[in-house]
């Protein structure tokens, strides 16, 4: 393949939805053998982006060109038979099928190939790429790791040359991640091309050869990696220079808050997601917490916010067992606790109603008489879009047309408008552009320095170091270590994840 022809060109690409466009003007040329990043904030239109090159959506004008001819994707099945293959944040693996069973799945041309063909083929596959995978290992007892190359053989053997990877890592250990940078190498020596969407930028100029930066449904500029720096990226990404460093505040820490006691706890399935942990955390104090995800992260927070019930131990709240007790009782009794959730919409905020009405949800119980006054709630809202930056056509818009990263500001600006005592953080920057990640960040120091406590369950783990006091790491539901962050590093804490004390 001419490493001087691209792979793929995209010239003058426009989306609209309704009234909304969301690429205009983008040109886009990926080369054979090279690394491609593309960055931007939420909302500057990459998922729309790689919906069109994938053959979700389909460009309102626009052409691109695949191999120097132009192409029409109409559907995604297009896009997989000119070789394209996408590996989403989110795996599309069947749990309860084989590695085998879901490369296979969708093939019919090789339906009733022979078990013996189908396994030499994928294994020339991992040993041309690098990858690593048991063909009779059900998806569910993968690690997140073996997913991740079991999604990376399904497109290669359905011959993809393109390949994009939409936040890869983000579940990650550093090890992982180095695994799947040497599998992302060795494609690239094979002669693919990589798409490759992140919002660590410590990986993109670790990894990448050429940078493309989209702002608000445009492409600004592609610049090779070696000309160009961190500060310039986000530059270019924000329209304006970002201070990058997250400030680490030593500010005396209080009484102990929280004390979680011995505690098991049941995930949906009627397992130990959680078991046997106990911790403590002060007033005024960040703990961060580090794990493999499905370590038990999701079930601790749901037990501590008196979503889920516990099968035993304790949760002791300034004194009180509030272990048992739901949301309604906390607020009955004064228990001044907020919660950030893993699912902002399913869980936190109510996707059909606009800002004042997901405002109310947590007011209403202060309001007196049978008639609600909106008013109040109203200039609250004028006044979280302005501090906030949320970028909202009206405090009266529905918020699931929103951004990612507007919808969380909504969630972070009513629960820290509450001024709880403790603040309960599950992935609270997850999918987050980098200047909304570094507004959350000051929000918690500015908790944390009115004597907030906070429980921040984190991804990145040169954040957690940075922004939290001490870090607690699970690993398979259990505590694995807890560690002040000024002794941790990242391979310390890559080991704990997976179980090395």
């Amino acid at each position: 393949m001419n490493k001087t022809t691209p792979l793929i060109v995209l010239e003058n690409i426009h989306k609209s939805f309704g009234k909304v466009t969301a690429s205009k003007n983008i040109n886009l040329s990926i080369y054979p053998g090279e690394i491609h990043a593309l960055l931007g904030e939420n909302g500057a239109g990459k998922s729309t982006l790689i919906s069109i090159i994938s053959g979700v959506y389909t460009p309102d004008s626009g052409t691109i060109k695949y191999n120097n001819k132009e192409v029409r994707f109409t559907s995604p099945k297009d896009a997989i038979e000119c070789g394209i293959g996408t590996i989403y944040q989110h795996f599309k693996l069947v749990d309860a099928m084989t590695a085998r069973e879901n490369i296979m799945l969708g093939q019919k041309k090789n339906l009733f190939s022979k078990k013996e063909k189908i396994d030499k083929d994928v294994q020339n596959l991992c040993e041309k790429y690098g990858l690593a995978i048991d063909l009779d290992k059900y998806v569910s007892d993968m690690s997140v790791g073996e997913k991740q190359n079991l999604e990376i053989l399904k497109v290669l053997y359905r011959g993809a040359k393109l390949l994009i990877l939409d936040e890869p890592t983000t579940v990650f250990t550093p090890q992982e991640t180095e695994k799947l940078f040497k599998i992302m190498r060795k494609m690239k020596e094979q002669g693919c091309a990589i798409i490759f969407i992140s919002h660590k930028m410590d990986e993109v100029m670790e990894v990448c050869d050429k940078i493309t930066i989209l702002r608000k449904g445009e492409t600004i500029k592609t610049v090779l990696k070696e000309e160009t720096n961190e500060n310039e990226i986000i530059e270019m990404m924000v329209g304006r220079a970002v201070d990058l460093s997250i400030e680490k505040l030593n500010t005396k820490v209080g009484a102990e808050l929280l004390e979680v006691k011995n505690l098991t706890v049941l995930n949906e399935e009627g397992a130990e997601a959680v078991k046997d942990v106990s911790f403590s955390i002060k007033e005024g104090e960040v703990l961060g917490v580090a794990g493999i995800a499905g370590s038990g992260q999701k079930e601790l927070c749901e037990a501590i916010a008196g979503i889920a019930s516990a099968k035993s131990g304790a949760i002791i709240f300034d004194g009180e067992n509030i272990e048992g007790k739901n949301p309604r009782e906390f607020i009955k009794r004064g228990i001044s606790m907020s919660f950030i959730p893993e699912d902002r919409l399913g869980m936190g905020l109510v996707a059909s109603m606009d800002m004042v009405d997901n405002l109310l949800l947590k007011s209403y119980h202060l309001q007196k008489g049978f008639i609600i006054d909106r008013k109040p709630v109203a200039e609250k809202a004028k006044e979280l879009k302005k501090s906030l930056e949320i970028k909202t056509p009206s405090i009266n818009y529905p918020i699931k047309y929103l951004s990612g990263g507007n919808i969380q500001k909504i969630l972070l600006g009513r629960e820290l408008s509450l001024k709880p005592r403790l603040l309960v953080m599950a992935y609270p920057v997850r999918g987050l552009d980098i200047n909304t990640c570094f507004t959350v960040y000051n929000l918690i120091n500015e908790a944390k320095k009115s004597g907030t406590s906070v429980l921040f369950i984190g991804e990145d783990l040169d954040v957690l170091m940075q922004l939290c006091d001490r870090i607690m790491v699970l690993c398979d539901g259990k505590v694995s270590g807890i560690i002040n962050s000024e002794n941790s590093t990242r391979e310390k804490l890559g080991l704990m994840m997976v179980g090395v004390s």
